[in-house]
């Protein structure tokens, strides 16, 4: 049986890692998986164990085949083995995968939050609104401080249907009526602000006729 060991290890100083057990820690592999690479076992290991292996020590998976699995590669340069592509296309697979589960994550996240947030984001554009136009009042100064979670927001792609104040035509899809009646298309002045997140109606912007 071939021992491995010494290619491992070459590997390992490349990125400052001294030992078998901080590599297994810093991978999130058990020790008995390195040992299953160091002897050669490739085909004994999981797909996922093997794209945390290369992630840390900075080598490609078809790579650190060929270095633990030589067999599995023909002598024809630039013609891998029908296992490597295998392994390939595995690889590939579990990376889409993880990328999608990434992005459900974050946006599950977000709309949590964003239910957190729903009372804050109606009531405050139309409190900033009225300090705006009363420079008395001492809530003025504290719309500075806002600076950071509307940053927040932009970045999560949270758009405001109109600003409070703006007079803007009627349409019963993006907004609701809080006092009196209008018709499609009249014009009507923003009370408190909807918004979109993303392509989603998150709440529609309350108005009254001008």
């Amino acid at each position: 049986m071939t021992n491995y060991t010494p290619i491992l290890q070459q590997l390992m100083q490349q990125v400052d890692i001294t030992s078998f057990k901080q590599l297994s820690r810093t991978a999130g592999v058990s020790e008995r998986q390195l040992r299953r690479l160091r002897q050669g076992q490739v085909l004994q290991m999981r797909v996922e164990t093997l794209s945390k292996l290369s992630q840390v020590l900075q080598v490609q998976v078809n790579k650190l085949l060929e270095m633990f699995a030589p067999e599995l590669v023909t002598p024809e340069p630039d013609t891998p083995s029908e296992v490597l592509i295998t392994l390939q296309q595995e690889y590939q697979h579990l990376q889409q995968e993880l990328e999608k589960q990434r992005e459900t994550l974050v946006q599950e996240f977000q709309q949590s939050s964003l239910q957190v947030l729903e009372s804050w984001l109606v009531q405050w554009p139309t409190a900033a609104y009225a300090a705006q136009q009363n420079e008395q009042l001492p809530a003025l100064k504290l719309l500075p401080l806002m600076g950071p979670v509307e940053s927040l927001l932009q970045k999560w792609g949270v758009e405001a249907i109109a600003p409070v104040g703006a007079e803007v035509p009627y349409n019963p899809q993006y907004h609701q009526l809080i006092s009196g009646n209008a018709q499609l298309g009249e014009i009507v002045r923003v009370r408190y602000t909807g918004y979109w997140h993303g392509d989603k109606l998150l709440y529609r912007a309350k108005v009254s006729p001008v």
